[in-house]
């Protein structure tokens, strides 16, 4: 069985004009800056669109499949909760600049869980960027006193950025998406933020949003490193390993003859994220579906193989 997800498209400030044609909607909205592809956020969960779940929100999916769509190792940690949030993210202004806790903190302030994500870079513009980590060892006074006086970008890493680079972004890492980037987010399952600096922008209302300087300070990781854009060779069809954390393992694939999956031995869901192209998944019950630019497909626990045909690249990610 596969499940594919209606998406919830979110208009924000800075959103821009790609999501639409990239998923072959029909829709007149405008500044859509996210489409939230699989999500079990309370408020904001996903309904399947089509087959035997047609219509029904994801958590109530999860609530009724339990081990067998999300794994039992996943079920017995999380229970009815959804392990990640997959999204795509089309940015034509600046977001703010902002860190996620990790769970400790998270819980600490309340909230249910942190955040650790990636980027993978789709078709951005030439000349897109994006912050990500501290280029210079700051204190958390010092800190404090940049966002202040307006310098708070001087101690971030700036990156332009292309198709395919990669960004690792674990709990505590400052980071702010910039103009022109298109980009698929893998993340925990949280929809905290803690918004550092956000250029004196104001809202539709005239108002300045909301600001979390002494959460955030609390939660940056002040580490510096040498380089915080993610290393790896593509290769045509093989799995090729982006990411391997605590929270989802991401591996990319590009295909141009057909490949059996096996996902007997894995405890876990699957997503599957198209970047590129257009083929077929079939599973080992002969259920089959289309998979095209655009489409994000969850494959539950409960599936040993699928076979993909057709020229298609994606993303793979679990648990």
């Amino acid at each position: 069985m596969f499940l594919k997800f209606k998406p919830l498209l979110k208009t924000t400030l800075w959103g821009g004009d790609k999501i639409i044609p990239f998923k072959h909607l029909q829709s007149n909205e405008q500044q859509v800056g996210e489409s939230w592809e699989i999500s079990g956020v309370e408020g904001s969960e996903t309904i399947v669109c089509g087959g035997p779940y047609d219509g029904r929100k994801l958590n109530d999916v999860l609530a009724e499949m339990k081990e067998r769509l999300v794994g039992e190792d996943n079920y017995r940690r999380l229970g009815n909760e959804f392990p990640l949030l997959i999204k795509f993210i089309d940015a034509r202004q600046n977001l703010s600049i902002q860190v996620h806790p990790n769970d400790e903190i998270a819980q600490k302030h309340g909230k249910g869980r942190g955040k650790t994500e990636m980027w993978y870079i789709m078709d951005s513009a030439p000349d897109a960027k994006l912050y990500c980590g501290l280029r210079q060892t700051i204190t958390p006074a010092q800190y404090e006193e940049m966002v202040n006086n307006d310098t708070i970008t001087d101690a971030l890493a700036q990156y332009i950025v292309k198709k395919g680079d990669v960004f690792f972004l674990p709990a505590g890492r400052i980071h702010s998406i910039g103009p022109g980037c298109f980009l698929v987010e893998i993340q925990q399952t949280s929809d905290v933020t803690y918004r550092i600096y956000d250029y004196k922008r104001k809202d539709k209302d005239g108002n300045y949003r909301q600001l979390h300087t002494r959460e955030a300070a609390e939660s940056i990781d002040y580490h510096v490193e040498r380089d915080y854009r993610t290393d790896y060779v593509a290769r045509r069809n093989q799995g090729v390993a982006l990411v391997q954390c605590p929270h989802f393992c991401t591996a990319l694939y590009d295909l141009d003859e057909p490949m059996t999956l096996d996902y007997s031995e894995l405890d876990s869901f699957v997503i599957l994220i198209c970047l590129d192209g257009n083929g077929s998944l079939t599973d080992d019950e002969g259920n089959t579906v289309s998979f095209q630019t655009g489409d994000t497909i969850l494959v539950p626990a409960a599936t040993n193989i699928i076979q993909v045909e057709g020229t298609v690249k994606f993303l793979e990610t679990y648990a």
